[in-house]
């Protein structure tokens, strides 16, 4: 049998401990699964003597992460420090330069230094694994870099942010208002003290530039993303997405066109038939669309210790068995620099909802500015309900559901009406993606 496998592991929050945990659990079933046994030896945490319910006084404890990584007594290092810069990417790096191959949950990092990350690894001949980065315990980056290698893909979209999800979810199904699910998800740990990180899409277009590279072959772009959260979202545009047979969802796309791999995080409206609408609470989901499996779906939990321990032991358990894959699926140097469509190109339906001055001949020049651009309406719902957000007084909601056209022509549109006066409050604009 081989010798074991020593490791290091810096930061020991709820995903540390976790992985600590499960590894002790699964100690018998992983030494016979992998054929050597894996063992923790050393650890680093800004506080030793925080309790974590686990043992940790059979590890050696290191005050710095960065000798931790480059430290003789390990072959693998763990970073789950979090953060794109100091002491995380500075650990990483040690350790690939020593010869260690590396396991990270850290979305920022790779979102930002993954090439270089990349090269590292390559030059070394180790390892650089983060099944944990994207979507918790779903294997999608082995799914995208492994299971479906003889596809094409043409498209992979999903929901990232499971603190976004849960937001939504609530707002939907129980009519509460978006500060209020906000603070109860913050009550429940799901969402931050201050979470612009997450409602903001941020932490989704982390995770999207990463499947982007993976699906398409193409060096790590989160520059590129166009990026909207979810703070506009009112209780009127989930009671009328579900009239028209939609839900909302805060989705990150990328997808091949014409003019390059577009890349965007916004809310969505899904057709409710469609197997991402159905992913509710803080579940995650990733949709792929290829040649040859066409509709692949990934459900599972985006998030949690258990979740994450998971996905970081698995990558710990292939390097132990000595698999060596490039991290993003082909060498560095052949990643490619393809052109990146912006999002002005974007073509697609649209929702759109008017808060419009009730004055004689308003709703006539809204629907002229589009007819003046080419732009085809599904559909114009205008209605004052019971109970339902009316928006300004003397202002009527008006509901308007575009066929596909490009996101440069509805922008120009909305200026002209709002340019016209007839407009109230700004327009809410919320991207179809129909399947």
């Amino acid at each position: 049998m081989l010798p074991p496998l020593r490791i290091g592991l810096a930061g020991l929050g709820t995903v540390g401990a976790s992985v600590i945990a499960l590894l002790d659990r699964q100690a018998a079933a992983l030494t016979a699964r992998i054929g050597r046994e894996v063992r923790v030896v050393a650890v680093s945490a800004r506080d030793p003597g925080k309790e974590r319910g686990v043992d940790l006084q059979r590890f050696a404890w290191v005050a710095d992460p960065v000798a931790l990584a480059k430290s003789s007594d390990i072959d693998l290092f763990v970073e789950l420090i979090g953060g794109e810069e100091g002491v995380a990417l500075a650990a990483a790096e040690a350790a690939l330069r020593a010869g260690k191959s590396v396991v990270t949950a850290n979305k920022a990092l790779l979102a930002r230094h993954g090439m270089r990350l990349s090269r590292l690894a390559e030059e070394h001949f180790v390892a650089l694994a983060f099944e944990a980065s994207v979507a918790g315990g779903i294997p999608i980056v082995k799914t995208l870099r492994e299971g479906l290698a003889g596809n094409s893909i043409e498209r992979v979209y999903g929901i990232l942010n499971g603190t976004c999800n849960y937001i939504l979810s609530r707002m939907e199904l129980e009519g509460l208002s978006f500060a209020r699910c906000l603070s109860e998800a913050q009550g429940l740990g799901y969402a931050e003290a201050d979470p612009t990180f997450d409602i903001g899409g941020f932490d989704t277009a982390h995770k999207l530039a990463i499947l982007t590279s993976l699906a398409f072959g193409t060096v790590i772009d989160a520059d590129s993303i166009a990026i909207e959260g979810i703070q506009s979202i009112s209780l009127a545009d989930l009671e009328a997405a579900a009239e028209l047979g939609y839900r909302v969802k805060l989705l990150g796309v990328a997808r091949r066109t014409a003019d390059g791999i577009e890349q965007r995080v916004h809310p969505t409206m899904v057709p409710k038939s469609s197997s991402i609408a159905q992913v509710m609470g803080v579940t995650n989901a990733v949709t792929i669309d290829a040649d040859a499996v066409h509709e692949l779906t990934l459900v599972g939990p985006g998030a949690g210790g258990e979740a994450t321990a998971s996905a970081i032991v698995a990558d710990i358990a292939d390097i132990a068995r000595g698999v060596r894959t490039p991290p993003f699926g082909l060498p560095a140097a052949s990643l490619a620099a393809m052109p990146h469509a912006p999002m002005q190109l974007h073509r697609g339906g649209y929702y759109i909802r008017l808060s419009v001055h009730d004055r004689p001949g308003a709703a006539a020049a809204i629907a002229t500015r589009m007819a003046e651009r080419d732009i085809s309406l599904e559909s114009i719902v205008q209605r004052r309900r019971p109970g339902a957000h009316e928006g300004p007084a003397g202002a009527v909601p008006v509901i308007l559901i575009t066929y596909a056209t490009h996101e440069k022509t509805i922008r120009e549109a909305l200026q002209a009406a709002v340019a016209d006066g007839f407009l109230a409050e700004r327009p809410q604009v919320i991207r179809i993606e129909r399947e």
